[in-house]
């Protein structure tokens, strides 16, 4: 092996290790600005080689105090999980492997993992046997290819070829959604060119409402309608009521996705389950296994109920290509050639096992329901959401205190958690998605928290 190769890997190893090491102890948000890292990493491309230990070297010091300690387990902002240890190192083992996973008999090892983390997926989830799943980058993209494939089939019904004939001059597709759907399902009809989608009425903790669902569809008449649920709403965590939207779309003859980026794993655990009872209909699913499966980026998972349809919208052809008769990885996915994903799905799969799996998410909503009993305690502070799952949105008085309490918890440093408004409020949001908090973490965050608020009001005792 080259020295260049081993004095490289060497370093980086060490300032892993150091990295995760400090993450119990170090400030979660990052200490300087973008431009502050550009300055210490070097603004002007050198012209000469430098030893890739020294590139490493600098890599390492020049950023780190621009780093934010995401894989902490006192980060609850946004939704974001951590790396599980074995998918992390998987995920070391996949770089080092350098292969392009998109075709079979080019990657024999990347498919075999492909192959079997789809079967361990549609398993935990209780999905059909048979389904396919596709290796993406993240929800976005796995909202993308699931929402194409419902486009071209609900087009192809209608007898119009969107591959041949694309979509000018089409019958149209019609897309409901709740009208609190995430941003991203907005994104993603953009991409596939159609629109923005046609709202439909939502309660109070955005679960879409199925009488005005039903209305919506009768309004449509048998124009190509695609159907977009969700799994695990971003502020109150609520889920679609699934077996009734389903029931519904399919009398008119919708094809359903289901939006499940920090949700959809809710059905492999037997305490969870329920909250997304009868989504097993739908035509197909959308995760992002960074978050609830906590798998390195990127790394999301799409899930077509009929094989065909998903290699209909996605697969291309070249006579370069070397195919195989059992099918492609790149036939599933928008990519054609990308990174292995397949390893470390695999690898926390295996880690924990279908009970390790359960015992993960029924371990994060428990530590938010620990969060939502804190923040009800405070004085003055009300919890806005029915806690079934992960998220908490709190508030604390009014807009002013609440967007002041936020701010103090960031300039705090002990935990990360996120400002935002929900119906019409401002909220600060606890998000739990990573496999390594603890009670300890929760306990650090909420005395935190409790010392923001008060420092909130001796501002304004008003508040």
């Amino acid at each position: 092996m080259h020295d260049d190769v081993v004095g490289a890997l060497e370093g980086a190893h060490a300032h892993a290790l150091g990295w995760l090491a400090s993450l119990d102890t170090r400030a979660v948000p990052a200490r300087e600005v973008a431009a502050q890292v550009a300055d210490r990493l070097g603004r002007e491309l050198p012209d000469g080689p430098t030893d890739p230990r020294d590139v490493v070297e600098l890599l390492a010091t020049a950023s780190e105090p621009g780093l934010v300690a995401i894989p902490s387990g006192r980060f609850f902002g946004f939704v974001i999980g951590g790396t599980h240890p074995a998918a992390l190192a998987a995920d070391w083992l996949t770089s080092a492997w350098d292969q392009n996973a998109g075709l079979r008999f080019l990657t024999p090892a990347a498919t075999a993992m492909e192959d079997i983390a789809e079967a361990w997926v549609v398993d935990l989830l209780g999905l059909p046997p048979g389904c396919a799943v596709g290796f993406v980058t993240g929800g976005t993209m796995a909202n993308f290819t699931g929402l194409a494939a419902g486009r071209d089939t609900v087009l192809a019904r209608a007898g119009w070829d969107v591959a041949e004939r694309g979509l000018v001059g089409s019958p149209g597709v019609r897309v409901l959604v709740g009208e609190e759907r995430h941003d991203s399902v907005d994104l993603v009809l953009r991409y596939l060119g159609l629109g923005a989608p046609e709202t439909v009425a939502a309660d109070d903790q955005g679960r879409i409402d199925v009488a005005a669902l039903r209305r919506a569809l009768e309004e449509g008449g048998d124009r190509p309608t695609v159907v977009s649920l969700q799994a695990g709403n971003v502020h109150s965590g609520a889920f679609d009521p699934m077996a009734e939207a389903i029931e519904v779309a399919h009398a008119h003859g919708a094809w359903v996705h289901v939006d499940g980026a920090f949700g959809l794993f809710a059905a492999a655990s037997p305490a969870y389950r329920h909250l997304i009872a009868g989504f097993e209909a739908a035509d197909s699913w959308a995760t992002d296994a960074h978050k609830t499966l906590n798998v390195p980026y990127d790394c999301g998972l799409v899930i077509v109920k009929d094989p065909v349809a998903l290699r209909t919208s996605m697969s291309m052809h070249g006579e370069y290509l070397i195919r195989d008769a059992a099918g492609d990885p790149f036939e599933k996915v928008p990519e054609l050639s990308r990174r292995n994903r397949g390893a470390t799905v695999w690898a926390v799969l295996r880690s924990l096992g279908r009970r390790g799996v359960a015992e993960l998410i029924e371990r994060l909503a428990g530590h938010a329901r620990t969060f939502a009993d804190g923040i009800a305690a405070i004085d003055g502070a009300h919890v806005l959401n029915d806690v079934v799952y992960t998220q908490v949105c709190a508030s604390f008085g009014d807009d002013a205190t609440t967007v002041d309490v936020v701010a103090r918890m960031l300039a705090d440093g002990t935990a990360w958690t996120t400002g935002s408004r929900w119906r019409d409020r401002a909220v600060l949001r606890v998000s739990v998605s990573n496999w390594s908090t603890t009670d300890d973490d929760v306990a650090r965050t909420m005395t935190a928290l409790r010392a923001a608020v008060a420092a909130a009001r001796e501002v304004d005792p008003a508040r």
